[in-house]
């Protein structure tokens, strides 16, 4: 059984799913590899099921991305833990559907790169993955 959520609270997952493709892309060096990137963790992204992927198929409002990495980092990482425990709230093991669909997201980004990936996509993995095993406050 499923809970309404509200504009904000979707607003929040959206936020936090698009940033992962955002950041993902910006750790990504290189004029073709850098939307590569992006395209892989968006198509990915598409893929989502259950609740969060009926919030993802949405059209966001505009999105609060400048195009700066840090503070994309600093809206985006929050949103991730955030969005997890709207969804753990909202319906049972929609916290951990999230949190595997944004795992597949970004890594569907460092795939992107033939080469496999370098430091900068490797340390934005790990603090995306961190944020969303973070406890909520």
């Amino acid at each position: 059984m499923s809970k309404q959520l509200s504009d904000p609270d979707k607003y929040t997952i959206q936020v936090a799913a698009h940033g992962v493709v955002a950041l993902m892309a910006s750790s990504t060096p290189g004029t073709f590899t850098a939307p590569k990137a992006g395209i892989a963790a968006a198509k990915a992204m598409s893929t989502a099921t259950g609740l969060t992927g009926e919030i993802l198929a949405e059209k966001p409002p505009k999105l609060p991305f400048d195009g700066s990495v840090a503070k994309t980092a600093e809206i985006v990482l929050p949103a991730l833990t955030e969005s997890v425990k709207i969804l753990d709230r909202a319906q049972a093991g929609e916290g951990d559907n999230f949190r595997r669909t944004m795992q597949i997201v970004a890594e569907s980004a460092t795939k992107a790169n033939k080469a496999g990936p370098n430091p900068a996509e490797s340390e934005m993995l790990r603090k995306i993955e961190d944020a969303l095993r973070a406890p909520a406050l």
